[in-house]
């Protein structure tokens, strides 16, 4: 076998680098963007409150209809990974997508009425979610071609938590400064900059090649998918991160317990996720540092580790500092589980399709999210007679339960953004999987 020039190495590095750097740089504007959708959330609540006059309820079955376009997300990425648009599968769905998140937002600067408002903040929120289905699988393409995938996802969701906690503060100064109106109408002019970035990302830094729509290419597209979920090892990837998630919520529990037995300010509690948000910065910064080079194992286990030790700090919540120094905890330990879930996620879908099994396997996220929270308030209210302590514990139990369900996994030694295919060598299929050799022959 010839061996490489050491000259040729240097230049060789150079050339890999250029397109992560360019993709790093997109997956920045798109979560800035994503996240800047929380800006009109304070402004839009004082606006229905204060000018409308809605009760509490009312107020959360309204918001809770602009949710419906995420719960239908892996429904985006399975048309961008079979139909391509204007001869592209990724570039034609963003570009049009933050088009449409554009005119919904300048749309909302002019309304005022509910029943009017709820349509233009549908059209932006529903842009807005495939424009995250379908850089989704640009991650996962080309997390998988450049063995970045936990780079790519640690990028996104650092920028997501700068952008977040930036228009938290933002969103609070409008209410606060502006009549309730005009905070909802410069919150969603605010928020209508916001996707150009994304369109400018799309159009320089999403390498893509041209597609053309065939039967014979949705066929194939069809056939991964098909196969995907006839893997026994993808549905245990989805349990895996179901049951991860699925730890009795504390958020609601503890915002009652702030509130009403610590008598903390509604500022501070605010506040408080501002520091859970630096807490996830620091997770970002030293993933880069020092945890991108684990393998997928050892980053999992670790996450696992420091997730129940941050979960069980609640149990000291007895005063501002401390609750100060557990939100950061909890937001470096947060950081951690969603690289190393997400990347996970990233690995194990399927060519061809993965902007659909990407989309599904993060909707698990949410939907774990969603039940836990609900049974955490539940035992909170009915089980433990608004006792935190109890909660704390089975929650951070909940999440120790996880490091028995990694060995499941069979990920052996696999490195972080090391697509599947690759790592079928380094780690043998759980039993009685069928993988496929080089030359078509199933086997044990």
């Amino acid at each position: 076998m010839a061996e490489i020039p050491e000259s040729a190495a240097p230049a060789a590095a150079s050339s890999a680098r250029g397109p992560v750097t360019h993709l790093l740089w997109f997956f920045a504007l798109v979560y800035v963007a994503e996240g800047s959708g929380a800006l009109i959330s304070q402004p839009l609540n004082y606006f229905l409150k204060q000018v409308h006059g809605w009760t509490p309820l009312q107020i959360t079955a309204y918001v809770s209809v602009l949710n419906l376009p995420w719960m239908i997300k892996p429904l985006y990425g399975l048309v961008s990974d079979l139909i391509p648009l204007f001869g592209y599968r990724r570039k034609s769905y963003l570009l049009l997508a933050n088009a449409a998140a554009i005119v919904g937002a300048l749309l909302v600067t002019q309304l005022i009425m509910p029943d009017q408002l709820v349509f233009a903040l549908l059209l932006t929120t529903g842009a807005t979610a495939i424009s995250s289905a379908v850089s989704g699988a640009v991650l996962v393409e080309n997390g998988q071609r450049l063995h970045e995938s936990g780079t790519f996802v640690n990028q996104q969701w650092l920028w997501y938590t700068i952008s977040a906690m930036t228009v938290s503060i933002l969103g609070g100064e409008l209410v606060q400064r502006l009549e309730p109106t005009a905070a909802l109408h410069g919150a969603a002019a605010i928020g209508s900059c916001a996707p150009l970035l994304v369109i400018f990302g799309t159009v320089f830094l999403v390498p893509e090649q041209k597609a053309s729509m065939n039967i014979q290419g949705m066929k194939r597209t069809l056939a991964e998918l098909s196969g995907a979920f006839r893997r026994r090892r993808l549905w245990i990837i989805a349990a895996f991160i179901f049951l991860y998630y699925f730890s009795p919520g504390l958020s609601t529990p503890l915002y009652f317990v702030m509130t009403d037995s610590l008598k903390f300010s509604q500022a501070y509690i605010g506040f408080l996720g501002v520091i859970a948000g630096s807490g996830w910065i620091l997770g970002a910064v030293l993933y880069r540092r020092h945890f991108r080079k684990l393998t997928l194992k050892n980053l999992l286990n670790l996450s696992i580790a420091i997730g129940t030790v941050a979960g069980l700090a609640f149990l000291f919540l007895w005063s501002e500092p401390a609750a100060a120094i557990i939100s950061f905890c909890s937001g470096f330990a947060g950081m951690l589980t969603t690289v190393a879930t997400l990347t996970l996620a990233a690995d194990y879908s399927p060519r061809r399709a993965e902007g659909f099994t990407f989309a599904v396997l993060t909707s698990i996220v949410n939907l774990a999210t969603v039940f836990s929270n609900n049974v955490g308030s539940y035992l909170f209210t009915h089980v433990f007679h608004d006792k935190l302590a109890p909660l704390v514990v089975i929650s951070a139990a909940f999440t120790a339960f996880a490091f028995v369900l990694v060995p499941l996994l069979h990920l052996g030694d696999k490195r972080q953004g090391e697509p599947a295919a690759a790592a079928v060598t380094a780690a043998p299929p759980p039993p009685g999987e069928l993988r496929r050799t080089a030359s078509g022959e199933e086997v044990i």
